[in-house]
């Protein structure tokens, strides 16, 4: 309001106030209107001046809904009218603002309900009647609204007083609630690191984006979809002349490139992520658009530097990024593409210098560093279940791997086989079962326990093969009775089980699946991939160890196979080879290497497609949308399941899809 200055105080007493809040209509031109803008008060600071200005306000808004839901309608109306009408000017923009922020404060009331709010007065407003023939202008006009990235205009061109924070009340009332919902959303502290706000350059561009999210999420109706969804699902690009189907309501279109670059400059916020994510799930026009495009390393790279600095980002953003990634992958042109892809100096990889790389080898080199942290940090279980599944859905694909993501792959499989090799020990060989050891080494002091575990190491390594083939008939009753035995000696001194008890079905089934992947490679891509060839034989000594072991005889195979033929050609060539003469020999055996003696990896090719979405509904937590993704990657023998959790910035409610 102008002028005229006025107390939190006498609000109750204003007569301007109490005359908008009667029953007698107003004439657009009467005066009053000049007169109630003229008056203004200091914007609350705090959460005891905000209660302030509820209570002395409490009067007014209860005259403004008593006995006249319709009137709730009406400004709902008006507000979709002024943010799609008004044009976008320096003069208009700060009321733009305002409009959309008040219509996501009116959508906050999810935040004073614990269950999941499935029907509101403001959700059957939005959802039917006179506000539903605005649903794709207004949808339309807030992705506008995020592409544009409009800046506030400078000062002297606003029409509304600004506060000395450079924001609106409503502005700072919006944020607030979206503070708050974030917080419900993600569930915000629950075992999560608070993402940092970056600074605004465009307030109008983050309220509509908010405003599209959570417009996107509410409710459907019993007897109608939400309009909003919809809209989204099935807008298409301006370029595209093909008619709409008469069955798709509420479409649109809109400039695909323009959003496209909006989208992948916009990355480091989460709900940007977001509805990235949203988009690529719901739209096909958009997902078909985006694969086809030919510089798709402008999305990739800012979804990858997500991934890379994992420990600084929240979970929930690191699941969306993720999500993205399996999306991507799921299509073979885009894993043949990103090998066509050649990045130079990469900055924020910080690990090893890449002065070249192309883009698929980078993509490969953060999921397995992704993987890596949240096996030391997070344990996530889901999480590197996920990673796996994008390397897998890419591992048909692999082309001339740069040396770096090559020796990664073998080396970070040989991590697990040494891990599990130890889990064996531990739980075949515990320290207080060998106590004839125990008392022959008793008189080497501190030594005694070193070298005990080493003498117990060496037992196993070098009864290796027959340990595999006892488990290969009885292999989950012997882990069950082990694992039962040194929890039964543990339970008396009140000890937990120790964590490498605990984590080795999770080893094995990393190992299998980093061991498809490699078998993957190699069946579909050998000639393509020298580089794989030589850190597979540079480890070939630890692989050989688990040619017999009954989880991964059938799998290993193929590697099997592969070290055997390309060591003996080494073997031929004599002794004391360089780098670059071992790549050459392995070049030449690739193309001497009959492909029928490879067998097809029977997961991958049944994998091809079988992706599938489907949204969970888990209640948790009100407003928390997770979307699950599960794949059979071994028929009825092993089921990976691929769940995550890919939580909305406004999902109010879960909605179901078809």
């Amino acid at each position: 309001m102008g002028s005229n200055s006025s107390r939190i105080g006498d609000l109750p007493k204003n007569e301007y106030l109490k005359k908008l809040s009667g029953t007698e209509s107003i004439s657009e031109n009467d005066p009053f209107w000049n007169q109630l803008l003229s008056f203004s008060f200091p914007a609350p600071t705090s959460s005891t001046e905000l209660k302030l200005l509820e209570e002395a306000t409490v009067s007014v808004c209860r005259s403004l809904g008593s006995d006249a839901e319709d009137l709730l309608e009406e400004l709902l109306c008006c507000l979709m009218q002024l943010i799609t009408d008004i044009p976008l000017l320096d003069i208009t923009y700060e009321i733009s603002v305002e409009a959309v922020s008040t219509m996501v404060v009116f959508l906050s009331c999810q935040l004073f309900h614990k269950e999941v709010l499935r029907q509101s007065i403001s959700h059957k407003y939005l959802m039917r009647g006179r506000c539903l023939p605005y649903t794709s202008k207004l949808v339309k006009t807030l992705l506008y609204n995020f592409i544009r990235q409009e800046k506030p205009p400078p000062p002297g061109a606003h029409v509304l007083p600004q506060q000395s924070d450079g924001g609106g009340l409503l502005y700072g009332l919006a944020s607030g609630v979206a503070t708050g919902l974030w917080t419900v959303f993600t569930l915000g502290g629950v075992g999560s690191k608070a993402a940092a706000t970056p600074e605004l350059s465009s307030p109008l561009a983050n309220q509509s984006l908010l405003l599209l999210l959570v417009l996107a999420n509410l409710t459907d109706a019993a007897d109608t979809p939400n309009p909003y969804r919809q809209a989204i699902m099935s807008f298409k690009n301006t370029q595209d002349s093909s008619p709409f189907p008469s069955s798709i309501p509420h479409a649109f279109q809109i400039n695909f490139n323009s959003l496209y670059t909006a989208l992948c400059e916009q990355q480091t916020s989460d709900q940007a992520t977001l509805l990235l994510y949203t988009l690529l799930h719901q739209n096909s026009n958009v997902r078909t658009y985006m694969l086809a495009r030919t510089d798709v390393e402008n999305l990739v790279l800012p979804i990858l530097e997500i991934l890379y600095h994992v420990e600084e980002r929240n979970s929930h953003h690191v699941y969306m990024a993720l999500i993205i990634l399996l999306i991507l992958t799921e299509d073979d042109g885009f894993n043949r593409s990103i090998h066509e892809v050649i990045l130079k100096n990469i900055t924020w990889y910080s690990e090893r210098v890449l002065t070249e790389i192309s883009l698929g080898s980078l993509l490969i080199l953060v999921v397995i560093r992704t993987i890596q942290y949240n096996m030391t940090r997070t344990r996530d279980k889901y999480l590197h279940t996920n990673c796996l599944a994008a390397l897998a859905n890419m591992s048909a694909q692999f082309r001339s791997l740069h040396q770096y993501a090559a020796q990664r792959i073998i080396s970070y499989t040989c991590r697990h086989l040494r891990r599990y090799v130890y889990v064996l020990d531990k739980l075949y060989f515990p320290h207080y079962h060998c106590s004839t050891l125990q008392h022959c080494f008793s008189t080497l002091s501190d030594n005694g326990e070193e070298l005990l575990s080493l003498t117990c190491s060496h037992i196993l390594r070098s009864y290796a093969s027959s340990l595999f083939s006892l488990l290969s008939k009885k292999h989950n009753k012997v882990l069950e009775q082990a694992t039962q035995s040194l929890r039964g000696s543990l339970s008396s001194n009140d000890v937990p089980l120790p964590d490498y008890a605990q984590d080795l079905n999770v080893i094995e089934e990393v190992i299998r699946m980093m061991l498809e992947i490699i078998n993957s490679c190699l069946t579909n891509s050998l000639h393509h991939n020298p580089n794989l060839v030589y850190a597979l034989l540079y480890k070939r000594d630890l692989f050989e160890q688990f040619r017999t072991h009954p989880s991964f005889q059938d799998i290993m195979q193929n590697i099997d196979l592969v070290i055997t033929f390309f060591s003996s050609r080494l073997l031929q060539a004599g002794a004391e080879l360089s780098v670059e003469r071992v790549l050459e020999i392995i070049k030449q055996g690739a193309v001497a290497l009959p492909k029928d003696r490879l067998k097809l990896s029977r997961l991958l090719r049944h994998t091809r497609g079988a992706h599938i979405f489907e949204n969970v509904y888990l209640n948790l937590q009100p407003c928390w949308l997770s979307v699950a993704r599960q794949v059979n990657l071994r028929g009825d023998q092993i089921k990976c399941s691929l769940r995550t959790a890919c939580y909305t910035e406004a999902a109010f409610t879960f909605n179901q899809v078809d």
